[in-house]
């Protein structure tokens, strides 16, 4: 399933990343190197589940990337350099977990393939604490529409208010591993046809923004998160509510930017 299934920080201070987010959302934390191997990964966890990781900044500044999986990461990265991409990190093996790659679309967006081997990604979704949605905010929708439908065959619907990437079969798949509750869930608040294979959103950036994959998690109360990341060091950058949503768009003490998101359909 070529879709996105993993995400995680990168952080100059890995300790310091891994207090706030876990005095954020909660999570625990398990070292993933070996004794002595050079950086730093931990596995966030949300009650035992795998969430997202945290590892040493290599670049020296802190960002959230998003993961798509992929059956081969050679085969795969291969084929996106042929429809556009570039190759930021050739692929290599991460441990016994996967395989993986770093790529920038051809809008300059950067974003990980990840090939599984004993990690498949996150198994806990759109729970409060837990990763919500990865949106491509770009500079050219329509190129960048034209490159993920040659590179993973995603589909897009303009729902008016916002336009949405699927996968067809997605749903089918979180239903049967992550979120088996989802199609109750949204038939229960009228979700679009075909909103179970949602897999990110869509948007173009503002005139001082550069394209990039924005990761979204989701929380019970905005109003409670947002107090709780001023206390710990944050930066509450700009709210938002919609018919659907209340959220803010967050920069964590290192730099790291993130949306946290409270779901608040028009039922209630």
């Amino acid at each position: 399933m070529q879709g996105p299934c993993w995400i995680d920080t990168e952080q100059p201070d890995v300790e310091a990343a891994a207090e706030f987010y876990g005095g954020l959302f909660g999570w625990t934390f398990q070292d993933a190197m070996p004794p002595g191997a050079p950086g730093r990964y931990l596995i966030a966890k949300l009650d035992d589940e795998d969430v997202g990781g945290i590892a040493s900044a290599r670049k020296g500044t802190a960002a959230w990337n998003t993961y798509v999986s992929v059956d081969d990461a050679d085969v795969a990265a291969h084929r996106l350099v042929a429809a556009g991409a570039t190759v930021l990190s050739a692929p290599a093996d991460a441990g016994e977990g996967g395989r993986s790659a770093a790529l920038t679309d051809p809008q300059g967006a950067e974003f990980r393939i990840w090939q599984a081997k004993r990690r498949f990604g996150a198994q806990v979704v759109n729970q409060p604490g837990a990763w919500n949605f990865s949106d491509l905010h770009t500079s050219d929708p329509s190129a960048a529409i034209a490159f993920y439908d040659d590179a993973f065959g995603w589909q897009v619907d303009d729902l008016g208010f916002a336009v949405l990437i699927r996968r067809s079969g997605y749903g089918d798949h979180l239903e049967a591993t992550v979120d088996p509750d989802i199609r109750a869930r949204q038939s229960g608040v009228a979700a679009p046809p075909g909103f179970e294979d949602a897999i990110a959103w869509i948007a173009t950036t503002a005139p001082d923004e550069l394209s990039h994959w924005h990761v979204s998690f989701t929380v019970a109360d905005r109003d409670q998160t947002v107090a709780v990341a001023k206390r710990l060091g944050a930066q509450v950058l700009r709210q938002n509510d919609t018919e659907w949503t209340r959220t803010a768009l967050i920069r964590d003490p290192q730099g790291a930017e993130f949306t946290a998101s409270q779901f608040t359909p028009p039922s209630g």
